[in-house]
């Protein structure tokens, strides 16, 4: 009896049942050993099986599921190359400097920090250990993070690479992000954005072509959106009003709960800060004024006025053509992230609780972070996983991109593989997809097999259509056949007519 074990020093307990080691081979690395062993002995190598589970906030997709999501990117991503955005990438670690205090206290929280190489628990004191004081663990056992978002390593990218760019940089990113938010309907730990951004530019002629670049990408996408907007310098003027100024990035972050927690909610967690039934009466009741007249002449502020300005010059540029969706100002739009100065946008979907789909906004001093001035941004993402989301919930993915594949090679007896193979190669080198069954099944196997794998068309291959130079074309919808040329093969499917 002959076993064949690889990497030997793995199994030591081998050693004492061998009679004979006959061959030791090396082969890339790896040690394969020829022994003969008693017939008597059984080797159990490994008896552990794994349960197969997946993190938490993730998800697997599966062939159709990808089609549906390459619809969405390939969309976005005509639609940024249409407005001028060039792709970069950035890495998905960032140090945790970089990071950290761009997102707030929830934020900081939500980041997934990466553990030190080696030994990371070196040179930590026990001091440490023993108060439990997570917080200056972090600082000592871990120096990187997984990205948050793409805007603040755009930032970064901005100040390493200024010698390399022209401003204003518009630039697109389509990458991975991750977030330790408590999973459910349509928030993820790990979800991809794509971003369009601006930077080196205060002109809020941008905003108004994010604004149109949100309205081009839902429209060809099908998906009736409502375009809510706001400005930062609007809602520091209300909150200033109020008298809360001192407490801004608190009751942004508290009122950016609202389409969570409802308007008594956020009064709650307002009232439970302590702050004045007053001021929390006033904040309301100019956050929920319908028209900027209105507003105008509540306002006691002058950076809210200068917003109101803002939000009126970039209605201004939106004026010379209409719009395919909503767009709607919102003064309980607040965006949570510390970092927008100005404009702020978010994107909701008619007739699906999901929650927004898009976002962003102007973002004056995020560079200055990194020691560079005067280099105001402005960008918008788009939420590809809520997209994907409610595109499948409203059912709005055309039928054609969930449509099955092209066209299976069906080869009928073994003495026509060779001529199958050529029947492929003719294809493949016109640029048509196709699949070759593998070997010289039942017919009956391999039709089964086209069906199941949603092929919409089957070329057989047999002893006739070989000898002719031929292939008997079957419809698996309509169950039609009939013999063509390979020639007039390709020559319907250049033209669509299959």
């Amino acid at each position: 009896m002959i076993l064949y074990v690889t990497n030997i020093y793995n199994y030591p307990f081998i050693q004492d049942k061998i009679r004979d080691s006959s061959i030791l081979l090396e082969n890339n690395r790896q040690i394969w050993v020829f022994i003969n062993i008693r017939p008597t002995f059984e080797v159990k190598l490994n008896t552990n099986i794994l349960k197969p589970t997946l993190p938490k906030g993730t998800r697997d997709f599966l062939p159709l599921d990808i089609k549906k999501r390459d619809f969405i990117f390939t969309t976005i991503r005509h639609h940024f190359k249409l407005f001028g955005y060039d792709a970069i990438e950035t890495p998905a670690m960032e140090s945790l400097e970089t990071l950290m205090g761009k997102y707030g206290d929830e934020g900081d929280r939500l980041l997934f920090k990466i553990l030190n190489n080696g030994d990371y628990l070196q040179g930590v004191s026990d001091d440490l250990l023993e108060r439990k004081d997570s917080q200056g663990l972090i600082r000592q056992i871990s120096k990187r993070g997984l990205r948050y978002d793409l805007t603040v390593p755009f930032a970064r990218f901005i100040v390493m690479n200024r010698q390399n760019i022209k401003f204003p940089f518009k630039r697109s990113a389509i990458q991975p992000v991750w977030r330790a938010d408590k999973p459910q309907k349509g928030r993820y730990q790990e979800f991809y954005q794509c971003d369009a951004d601006v930077a080196g530019s205060s002109s809020l002629y941008y905003e108004a072509e994010l604004i149109r670049l949100y309205d081009g990408v839902f429209k060809a996408l099908n998906v009736p959106v409502v375009i809510r907007w706001n400005n930062r310098k609007v809602l520091y003027g209300i909150i200033e009003t109020a008298g809360l100024v001192d407490e801004f990035q608190l009751v942004t972050v508290v009122i950016d709960k609202l389409d969570k927690i409802g308007k008594e909610g956020v009064k709650a967690e307002l009232m439970a800060k302590n702050f004045s039934e007053d001021s929390i009466n006033i904040l309301f009741d100019m956050i929920e004024c319908n028209h900027l007249e209105e507003l105008m002449i509540s306002m006691k502020s002058e950076t809210g006025l200068k917003g109101i300005e803002e939000i009126k010059e970039v209605m201004r540029h939106l004026e010379s053509s209409p719009m395919h969706n909503m767009l709607k100002l919102d003064a309980t739009l607040a965006r949570g992230l510390g970092y927008y100065t100005g404009c702020i946008f978010e994107v909701n979907a008619f007739g699906v609780n999901m929650g927004s789909i898009g976002g962003g906004g102007r973002y004056d001093n995020l560079t200055e972070i990194f020691g560079l001035k005067g280099v105001s941004g402005v960008g918008i993402s788009f939420g590809v996983e809520r997209i994907y989301d409610v595109m499948n919930e409203l059912q709005l993915f055309p039928k054609e991109v969930s449509q099955g594949k092209g066209i299976l090679i069906s080869c009928i007896d073994t003495e026509s593989f060779p001529y199958s193979i050529q029947i492929v190669d003719q294809l493949r080198s016109n640029n048509i997809a196709c699949e070759l069954y593998p070997e010289g099944a039942k017919l009956q196997k391999q039709m089964s097999f086209a069906n199941e794998s949603g092929f919409l068309r089957v070329a057989l291959v047999g002893d006739n259509e070989r000898s002719q130079g031929k292939v008997t074309l079957k419809n698996m919808e309509t169950g039609n056949q009939e013999m063509v040329t390979v020639e007039e093969l390709i020559s319907r499917i250049k033209e669509h007519s299959l």
